[in-house]
């Protein structure tokens, strides 16, 4: 009789747990928009989540600390005109956020470390260059202000938000609805799927598809891919009898996948969550209720099934924490913001160990917050590594850094065609719209002021009538 042979692995015990009810965020209602996007972003500092709204789209931004139930009047950031459909974190700044919406723009925020009096509804910039809806934000992992974005028109357009303007247009590759673009981890290229049934492996500084696969599965249903540390592929989609699957590719033979594995029948897109540092893919679904987590490795077959975080609720959408944010002294390797219909539950995946010790192996160096590369050094063809860190003492999140957007002025490459302007002028010009901003600043706090004395005034009344009653 044979002993079978449990393969060694230290994530083999990772198990996940929600936090307690009072570190949840409740009383958020979550967007009901019908868009395969995660609806919630996370880092060391805050959570922002997509949420219903009157009028136009909006996204809330909580402090990390900021739990318990949230106050249905708190502030929101509110600038764009239609639903807001996608949001991402800056990954060398902290309190700069992207958000993607149906009224084809994206806008770039700077959020306050301190939660606002009002509404955010001015961004630092607004990225205009979609003809349609934008569905798709990811940063640049290694250049600093480089966004991509793609939208129902079938473009990706990669933006150089210091400066405003579009870096690089790739209107020709795709031929039908965009489902998802993952970078690579240097930066390099990108995967895109697509509704062509297409996967497509970009360089897009050459403006050229470098790898593709037709159909890497066979189902109708969207397909999601992301890169891997070493350069695989690793794809989730559905097979012919519509049966959910994962599989991972070799960008050296794109003929047949080196792994591939067949789920359960359900029907929500599964969203693939990777942590380069461990090497494990943790699959989420839509509407699914669970976290079903792989490890990878380099040897046959590759794909290795680890364990399912079940509960009893579908998840909305799912936030997924940046290494650097979690708790070492936990041994906690992930950190998962799963969204309900009205609140948003954390969920920490930790790796059992008997040491309170930092553990070396379970944590290496991580990419940080400081970029390796400016915008006009990538786009000239140079790429980087990540710069890492130590996770060792814990990681502090720095200060807000602002961002600053020097708009390049198109007007002085033209012949001028008139008088020019004094300058007199633009600081007339300038000095009237600081002034609009103070005398809004003086009409709110007066607004106010206004409201708390006829609240002393009612208070002082039932005093009276309260002493009046006593004699």
């Amino acid at each position: 009789m044979s002993r079978r042979v449990v393969r060694q692995s230290k994530f083999r015990h990772v198990f996940g747990q929600p936090v307690k009810a009072d570190q949840m965020y409740e009383d958020i209602r979550v967007s009901k928009v019908t868009w395969d996007s995660s609806f919630c972003a996370v880092n060391p500092k805050f959570v922002a989540i997509i949420v219903e709204s009157g009028g136009g789209g909006a996204f809330m931004v909580l402090p990390l600390a900021k739990t318990g139930r949230v106050d249905k009047n708190i502030p929101l950031v509110t600038g764009h005109t239609a639903p807001v459909l996608d949001i991402d974190w800056c990954p060398h700044n902290d309190n700069v956020i992207a958000s993607a919406s149906e009224d084809t723009t994206v806008m770039v925020w700077q959020i306050p470390d301190y939660i606002p009096m009002r509404n955010l509804t001015e961004p630092v910039v607004t990225l205009e260059g979609h003809s349609k809806r934008v569905g798709i934000l990811t940063w640049h992992p290694t250049a600093r202000n480089i966004l991509l974005s793609a939208g129902g028109d079938n473009v990706i357009i990669l933006w150089n938000v210091g400066t405003g303007e579009a870096l690089l247009t790739l209107d020709d590759l795709h031929t039908d609805l965009i489902y998802n673009v993952c970078w690579n981890h240097n930066g390099s290229l990108f995967v895109t799927t697509c509704k062509d049934k297409h996967l497509r492996i970009i360089d897009p500084r050459q403006h050229l598809v470098v790898a593709e696969k037709f159909k890497p599965h066979e189902g109708a249903r969207p397909v999601r891919a992301i890169f891997m540390a070493d350069g695989k592929v690793f794809t989730t989609g559905f097979s012919k009898m519509s049966e959910r699957q994962l599989a991972l590719w070799d960008l050296k033979n794109f003929e047949e996948p080196i792994a591939l594995q067949e789920m359960d029948t359900s029907n929500g897109v599964l969203l693939p969550f990777y942590d380069p540092d461990s090497s494990i893919v943790y699959l989420c679904g839509k509407g699914d209720s669970s976290i079903r987590y792989f490890e990878i490795t380099d040897e046959a077959p590759y794909v290795h099934y680890l364990s399912t975080y079940s509960s009893k609720e579908p998840q909305r959408g799912m936030g997924f924490m940046p290494k650097r944010g979690l708790d070492v002294s936990k041994c906690e390797i992930a950190r998962f913001f799963k969204l309900h219909e009205r609140k948003c539950e954390p969920i920490v995946m930790t790796v059992p160990r008997k040491s309170d010790l930092f553990q070396d192996d379970l944590y290496p160096d991580t990419p940080g917050p400081e970029p390796a590369l400016e915008a006009d050094e990538w786009l000239s063809g140079k790429d980087a590594e990540p710069i890492l860190v130590s996770l060792r003492d814990g990681y502090v999140p720095v200060k807000n850094r602002e961002l600053k957007v020097t708009k390049k002025n198109i007007l002085d490459s033209r012949p001028p065609t008139g008088p020019r302007r004094s300058q007199s002028t633009c600081d007339t010009n300038f000095s009237r719209s600081a002034l609009e901003e103070l005398l809004e600043e003086i009409r709110s706090l007066r607004q106010t002021v206004q409201a708390h004395e006829k609240r002393i005034s009612d208070l002082e009344n039932k005093l009276c009538q309260f002493t009046n009653g006593t004699d």
